[in-house]
């Protein structure tokens, strides 16, 4: 089981790749756009009002642990398949958004909720399962991630879950490769509770291209 210094280190590198991976997607997204070809004439429109597409805060996406930049290896489904070098170690990582989420009371204010299942050769670590859950959990508080029909209990530090028990993560991985979905249950630091459900498509097609680029 990981401790403490541990988590920190994980946190700290996922949220680092995290804000490059949505840097760069915007950045491709721009340039995709900025490559299209022209559109129909239409009526003279005020100078103004063509906006550009709307672009990440400089202070939301520092560099990349190092300043490696997370590649693209493939879309599977929900979930992109990346790789990255951070300080001159290889992670690879399968990240994806949920396909719904609901907070109780409805409505309540956060930030977009991350999957990730990350494998990082130097430390030794094989398809950690982490989420980023898109605000600070309440301090001593335990969520749950449900996956074909089994309940897992998960360690919360700050906005991030880990799996409580690393016994249990190989086989709550191997359940999510063959399940449909998962959700994930929490409670902010305000008593907000949430519950976020990520698609499972293509996981397992993503997991295993990141086994092939960051092999043991």
């Amino acid at each position: 089981m990981m401790g403490e210094p541990d988590r920190i280190m994980a946190r700290q590198i996922l949220t680092s790749l995290l804000a490059s991976t949505i840097l760069c997607a915007a950045s491709s997204l721009a340039l995709a756009q900025g490559a299209a070809p022209p559109a129909a004439p239409k009526a003279p429109a005020k100078k103004d009002t063509a906006k550009p597409p709307a672009a990440i805060k400089p202070e939301a996406a520092p560099a990349a642990a190092g300043g490696a930049e997370p590649a693209l290896l493939g879309q599977y489904g929900t979930w992109g398949a990346y790789s990255a070098t951070p300080g001159g170690k290889r992670v690879c990582f399968a990240l994806a958004k949920p396909s719904s989420s609901k907070t109780n009371p409805p409505n309540r204010p956060r930030d977009p909720a991350y999957a990730f299942v990350s494998t990082r050769p130097a430390e030794k670590v094989i398809n950690e399962v982490s989420i980023m859950i898109g605000y600070q959990l309440k301090p001593g508080s335990e969520s749950s991630l449900e996956v074909g029909g089994a309940s897992y209990a998960m360690y919360t530090q700050g906005d991030g879950l880990w799996i409580k028990n690393a016994a249990e993560e190989e086989r709550m991985v191997d359940a999510m490769r063959k399940a449909a979905d998962v959700t994930v249950k929490g409670m902010s630091a305000k008593g907000t509770e949430t519950t976020d459900t990520f698609s499972l498509k293509g996981l397992a097609q993503a997991l295993d291209r990141i086994a092939q680029d960051c092999r043991r």
